[in-house]
């Protein structure tokens, strides 16, 4: 790329060198460039700057300084008297077409420039450039080329005395945002004191949205505008943790107590309040759910435990279960399922298909070694049949029996010894 193009692509990021030179305590140093000498006057112990195109239209002698000084009263920034009798090069004949230059070209544009939302972060952009100009005039350097680095680097060094006109400017923006601000959150405050007591009462998501959506139609400002979109979450994962609790209780209702038809209006309740929220909660399925319960309830039963205690026959059902008559105990189970006991004979249940199917398991097993050890092969046959004969007792009488995958394994081994 030619030095001109180079010099408009660093000119603003590369400010960011004044920043990290004045950085804490270290004292900035002085960019006043010297006044530009004609070939071959050039005054002894000092160094030209090279002429060309200087910020803001300006040449680099006046930039940044009083109009009253004279160009004699400015210090140069270099002293070299290896330089006294040489014209430095101006950057428009510095060379842009050499290897090392070319190698460099390619580390700065490796060099990430950070953004902010497709925008430059200054915080870290401006030292990211900087480091493309430290590495361009370090490749001329190491060319031998330190005419042409040292000239690139002035005009790098000149760049400085916008800084303040740039803070200056910067100020007077922050001032004016500022105000603006202040004026908005003044005039915004009782919305937002609205919104913080609903969510500190966790009110229903929709009211927190409505007043949020009315905060936002105002235009706020982003600061705010993004507070009433973060409340208005904030009243989404209250609305929805309230809703499942809720949820939760009427299905125990149903499922623990056999309440099915308070369970059902509560389940209605629950749809007609939450009525945005049923992608989440699939609350019509909790209604169809209930309303398959109480087709299955057993009307005669419900009554009967009106005047019967279900906890002493639930005491029943477990005795009959450790003496074996596991019919006796599944009638009064399933009796007891229509009790505000449900879900303590629901588990009870559960206890009565392992016990049941744990001796039907059992007895296969015992019928099994039998079988192994018959020559006959009709009698071997029939014993084989009779094992799977417990099995299929066990998936018969509780289909819904925890372990039933281990029933059907077990049969389907049987049927394969059958088959050979």
């Amino acid at each position: 790329m030619s030095i001109k193009i180079l010099y408009k692509s660093l000119l603003m990021p590369a400010v960011a060198f004044a920043l990290a030179a004045c950085a804490g305590n270290t004292p900035c140093p002085t960019t006043d460039a010297a006044p530009q000498a004609s070939a071959g006057d050039v005054p002894a112990d000092t160094q030209a700057v090279p002429q060309g195109n200087t910020p803001a239209g300006e040449s680099a002698a006046s930039v940044g300084k009083p109009t009253s000084e004279s160009p004699s009263e400015q210090q140069a920034v270099f002293v070299s008297n290896t330089l006294d009798s040489y014209r430095l090069a101006s950057p428009d004949t510095i060379p842009t077409s050499s290897r090392k230059e070319h190698d460099a070209d390619n580390v700065a544009q490796n060099t990430p420039i950070p953004v902010m939302n497709d925008v430059l972060d200054p915080y870290t952009a401006f030292p990211a450039f900087v480091s493309r100009v430290f590495a361009y005039a370090d490749s001329l350097y190491a060319q031998g080329l330190t005419d042409s680095a040292s000239a690139y680097l002035q005009r790098f060094r000149i760049i400085k005395p916008l800084w303040a006109t740039w803070e200056t400017q910067a100020d007077s923006m922050l001032n004016e945002f500022g105000k603006t601000r202040a004026e908005k959150a003044k005039a915004f405050e009782p919305y937002v004191l609205t919104i913080q007591n609903m969510n500190r009462v966790q009110a229903a998501f929709s009211m927190v949205k409505e007043t949020a959506d009315s905060l936002i139609a105002l235009v706020p400002g982003d600061s705010l505008v993004n507070w009433a979109k973060g409340q208005m979450q904030v009243a989404y994962k209250n609305t929805i943790a309230k809703a499942k609790k809720d949820y939760a209780s009427i299905k125990a209702l149903a499922d623990d107590h056999a309440q099915f038809k308070e369970a059902a209006q509560k389940a209605n309740e629950l749809q007609m309040r939450y009525r945005d929220f049923e992608k989440e909660l699939q609350i019509q399925a909790l209604i169809d759910y209930i309303a398959g319960l109480i087709a299955a309830n057993d009307e005669e039963a419900t009554k009967y435990w009106q005047s019967h205690d279900p906890a002493q026959a639930l005491a029943k059902a477990d005795t009959l279960i450790k003496a074996s008559k596991f019919a006796e105990a599944k009638d009064i189970l399933n009796k007891l399922k229509s009790s505000n006991l449900r879900k303590e004979a629901s588990e009870k249940y559960q206890e009565l298909a392992n016990t049941f199917c744990n001796a039907q398991r059992k007895a296969t097993s015992q019928i099994f070694a039998k079988a192994q050890k018959q020559k006959d092969a009709a009698k071997k046959k029939k014993l084989l049949q009779d094992a799977i004969e417990p099995l299929d007792k066990c998936l018969t009488e509780y289909p819904e029996y925890a372990q039933k995958q281990k029933v059907v394994d077990n049969k389907s081994f049987l049927e394969k010894e059958l088959a050979k």
